[in-house]
C-alpha cells in the first residue's frame, strides 16, 4: 500500500491500483502519473478564455489538457476528459516538443504554456518540468486548477507560475461536499499564491446550490482581506454533465451576486453571459 500525496484525498493505493483522479498510479511502490507526455487537448487560446482579464490582456497562449480530475462535479463542462481514464485517445507531447510549439507559435501571439481543460495538477510531474523550460525560454506558466493540491507539492510549483485562475466553487464545505472535495484546500491555495503570483478567482453561480447573498458576501469579504484587487469572475451556469435538469443561471441573479462583491472587491466580472 503506497499513499499518494498530492492532494487531499490521499489514496491508499495497491500495486496497480489507479486513484481516485483517475491519473496517478502505484507502479512498484511509487505514485507515477498516467497523464506525463499524453495530452488530449491542445489550443492556442486568447488569454482571457483562462479566464485572465488581467493578465497580458490581449495575448495568447498555448493551453494543454490531459485526463482525469481529483473532484466529482456533476456540473463539469469539460467532463468528456475530466471523468476519462487512461484509455482515453491522447497524444504524445514530450516536454521538449511542448516548450518548442510554444517557442515557434510567439509569432502568433504566444506567451507561454497554460495547463488547464482538465484538473492539471493531477499530472504535477509534467507541468513541473515543463514549466521549469518554459520559464528558462523566457515564456510565462498559467495554471487553471480547481485549487485541491497540497502543500508541498504547491510550494514545489510556485516559483515557476506567473499567473493562477483558481476556481472557487462556493464557499462552504457543504456545497464541495457535493463535489468530493476540500473547501480548506483551495483556501490555502488562493492564500499561498496570491502572495508570489497573479492570482484571478472563477465562481461558477448556480441558482438553489451556491448562490445566496450571504456565502457570496463571505466569499467577497474573505478575498478582501488577502487583497481587494484580486479579479473575480463570476460566471453563468448552464446545464451540464449530471445537472443538465437545472435552470440556466438568470442575468438578474448574476447582476445580484456582483453588486454584493462590488462592496468588497475592486474587479469583478461577469462570464458567459453571451
Amino acid at each position: 500500500m503506497t499513499e499518494c500525496d498530492l492532494c487531499f484525498h490521499r489514496c491508499q493505493l495497491e500495486e496497480g491500483q489507479v486513484g481516485f483522479c483517475r491519473g496517478r498510479r502505484n507502479s512498484k511502490g511509487v505514485i507515477i502519473p498516467l497523464n506525463y507526455d499524453r495530452v488530449t487537448s491542445i489550443a492556442l487560446d486568447p488569454i482571457e478564455k483562462k479566464p485572465l482579464k488581467y493578465f497580458h490582456p490581449g495575448s495568447m497562449i498555448l493551453s494543454l489538457g490531459g485526463f482525469g480530475c481529483n473532484l466529482r462535479c456533476p456540473f463539469c463542462q469539460n467532463h468528456s476528459i475530466s471523468m476519462a481514464d487512461e484509455k482515453t485517445f491522447t497524444r504524445h507531447l514530450s516536454v521538449s516538443d511542448a516548450v518548442n510549439l510554444a517557442k515557434s507559435l510567439k509569432k502568433d501571439g504566444n506567451i507561454g504554456l497554460a495547463y488547464t481543460y482538465n484538473e492539471p495538477l493531477i499530472n504535477f510531474e509534467y507541468v513541473l518540468d515543463c514549466s521549469k523550460e518554459i520559464r528558462n525560454s523566457g515564456m510565462v506558466n498559467v495554471l487553471v486548477t480547481n485549487g485541491t493540491i497540497e502543500e508541498a507539492p504547491l510550494r514545489r510549483l510556485l516559483p515557476f507560475i506567473d499567473a493562477y485562475n483558481i476556481d472557487l466553487k462556493g464557499f462552504s464545505q457543504t456545497f464541495y461536499d457535493k463535489i468530493s472535495g476540500d473547501f480548506e484546500s483551495v483556501k490555502r491555495t488562493i492564500m499561498i499564491t496570491s502572495k508570489v503570483a497573479h492570482v484571478e478567482v472563477t465562481f461558477l453561480a448556480i441558482e438553489g446550490e451556491n448562490d445566496s447573498d450571504e456565502e457570496m458576501e463571505q466569499m467577497a469579504k474573505w478575498l478582501s482581506d488577502i487583497d481587494p484587487d484580486i479579479p473575480l469572475h463570476i460566471n453563468r451556469f448552464f446545464p451540464n454533465y449530471l445537472w443538465k435538469d437545472k435552470s440556466i443561471t438568470s442575468k438578474e441573479t448574476l447582476v445580484r451576486l456582483k453588486s454584493i462583491a462590488l462592496k468588497f472587491l475592486n474587479r469583478v466580472s461577469l462570464g458567459n453571459i453571451g
